[in-house]
């Protein structure tokens, strides 16, 4: 039974040869302690059982008063073609993205849009997860523990300032996020070069609040087919990264800093603080810098402190180890 004041919630899940995972997922759905309105799936032309499953599962779920919305698409759309349109199926008021692949704990739609009703002007609100592996066996390690969410960037989400901590890197993982419906005209059409959550967090954090849940309210399975995934990072791990090629990933983020710029200016300009779109043009100034730094490295050392000077690599990259991966790294 829903005992929170009215505000409507759709559950979106997109699927693809889901089949394995899905029976587990839905149970999830079917025990919140507070049921969405609806669930709204979109499959992308799996090729194994997935859309005969969800046609069998659908009766349990509008059993409970659960509104289904069930499609498929008749050629695969890719994630982003197919989590767009299902996103355009979404009627509730707040919308909660779920993966095909993890379960829900009971009480995550009821904390999350418990959030939403008591503080209106929160645009979206994502959540700390429990990894799992395949077996769905504990890993022992949270999710904003693997992406090393410091206590410094947690806390300027809590206080507000939830622009500045995503400008400097994406701590928004899709799979834990709900945020507002009213969101949707402000950040369609997503573009193919953001992935998905980081596109809706930066948005929604440029034009109202975002916060995050520091409990984990769903299990995160990590397998062999996830699209992102995440997992703590050895010390081997990071050790791997220095030597590697820095341009590719570098030119990737400062194109990326250009649509967020242009869609700012073209479609939001009015309603957005101009210290927020002057903060996105000085990131991308700053990747250009970086971009800038000569092949050889005995080169690079005075022009990276010339940008360390500026303040803009603890402000828009990741400090100390972007420094260290600048001085070390191929082009």
């Amino acid at each position: 039974v829903n005992t929170s004041p009215a505000l409507s919630a759709s559950v979106v899940l997109c699927t693809y040869n889901g089949e394995r995972w899905l029976p587990e997922l839905w149970r999830s759905l079917l025990a919140q302690a507070h049921a969405p309105d609806e669930i709204v799936v979109r499959d992308d032309a799996s090729t194994d059982r997935t859309f005969a499953l969800l046609e069998s599962l659908r009766e349990g779920a509008q059993a409970r008063g659960i509104r289904i919305k069930l499609a498929r698409n008749e050629r695969n759309l890719g994630f982003v073609g197919n989590f767009e349109a299902a996103l355009n199926d979404a009627a509730g008021e707040i919308v909660f993205l779920c993966d095909q692949d993890d379960a829900w704990h009971p009480q995550k739609i009821a904390l999350m849009l418990e959030q939403f009703v008591r503080r209106p002007h929160l645009l979206l609100l994502h959540s700390d997860a429990r990894l799992v592996d395949e077996a769905g066996a504990d890993m022992r390690c949270g999710l904003f523990e693997a992406l090393e969410a410091t206590r410094r960037e947690r806390a300027l989400i809590h206080s507000g300032r939830a622009f500045d901590a995503l400008l400097r890197r994406n701590l928004a993982t899709g799979a834990t996020l709900a945020f507002r419906r009213s969101l949707l005209p402000d950040v369609a059409p997503f573009p193919r070069e953001w992935v998905h959550d980081e596109w809706l967090a930066i948005i929604a954090a440029a034009l109202g609040e975002v916060d995050c849940l520091e409990q984990p309210l769903i299990d995160y399975r990590q397998h062999a087919g996830n699209q992102i995934g995440a997992r703590k990072r050895s010390f081997a791990d990071k050790l791997a990264r220095i030597g590697q090629a820095r341009t590719p990933f570098l030119q990737g983020l400062e194109a990326r800093m250009g649509i967020l710029l242009r869609h700012f200016e073209s479609r939001l300009a009015s309603r957005l603080p101009p210290a927020r779109v002057e903060a996105v043009r000085h990131k991308r100034e700053h990747l250009r810098a970086r971009l800038a730094l000569p092949p050889s490295r005995l080169q690079r050392p005075l022009p990276i402190l010339r940008e360390i000077a500026t303040g803009r690599y603890s402000s828009f990259s990741t400090g100390a180890r972007a420094i260290l991966l600048d001085l070390v790294n191929n082009e």
